[in-house]
């Protein structure tokens, strides 16, 4: 039986830590996609001044 318990302690681990690992993924993905419009957005800036507009 101790052998079980152990078994389940672990598993248990490994799903908190899989939780965990998705959970920040989805978060770093939306933190990545502001970063790339707020990138786009300077870019688009510096080609207005660029133009003179």
């Amino acid at each position: 039986m101790r052998v079980i318990a152990e078994y389940r302690r672990l598993l248990l681990s490994l799903m908190l830590i899989a939780c965990a690992g998705v959970s920040l993924s989805l978060a770093a993905c939306h933190t990545v996609e502001g970063a790339g419009k707020d990138i786009q957005g300077l870019g688009e800036a510096v080609e207005d001044a660029a133009d003179g507009d």
